[in-house]
């Protein structure tokens, strides 16, 4: 699937179940939580963080996936298209950063 026919397909999902957008800021705030749910299954799985019971009920997936369907609504609803503004990022990073990764020895070991 083009991240294009991400953002349409999301689009069509809330103008027929999803009855509109929440405002920006709702969303803004949906995303903040939805990032701290990924936060709290690294922290656990890959971090130090003990797990707890109801842990299991989190799958990484699924909340990666939660991530990508919010910063989707937020780019619709301001009129961003994702396609363009990652490979404008990819085009900044490249000129940006196309020596300094290589260099970093702490990669490169």
């Amino acid at each position: 699937m083009t991240i294009a026919k991400l953002q349409k397909q999301i689009d069509d999902w809330i103008k027929t179940y999803g009855v509109r957008y929440y405002n920006e800021l709702t969303n803004m705030a949906i995303l903040t939580e939805e990032v701290g749910e990924v936060a709290r299954i690294m922290a656990r799985k890959y971090g130090e963080q003990s797990s707890k019971k109801n842990d299991e009920d989190y799958n990484l997936a699924d909340e990666l996936a939660d991530v990508i369907f919010v910063v989707a609504c937020i780019a619709n609803q301001t009129g961003i298209s994702l396609t363009e503004a990652i490979e404008k990022n990819i085009e900044k990073k490249t000129i940006r950063d196309k020596t300094r990764h290589l260099q970093n020895k702490k990669l490169t070991k």
